[in-house]
């Protein structure tokens, strides 16, 4: 699975993140917390600077996962 190595590195982080700082946005590289951003656009810039096309992960820090909905549109012929 893409990512699961960071996903798995903020797991093991999280509450020392939560306690320090809830609500800005980690940057994540394999199993190093590269730096925490106020932004998430701050974060990205960051990950795109350092490791190009490669994959990162940009987290909130949050206690609670939001969740999100999408849908496709129906198309009807």
């Amino acid at each position: 699975m893409s990512l699961e190595q960071e996903l798995k590195t903020y797991e093991k982080q999280k509450e020392k993140l939560l306690a320090e700082a809830e609500g800005k946005f980690a940057l994540i590289k394999g199993d190093k917390i590269i730096g925490i951003y106020v932004s998430q656009e701050d974060a990205l810039a960051e990950g795109y600077k350092r490791f190009g096309n490669a994959e990162f992960l940009v987290k909130e820090i949050t206690e609670i996962e939001p969740v999100n909905f999408f849908t496709r549109p129906v198309v009807v012929e």
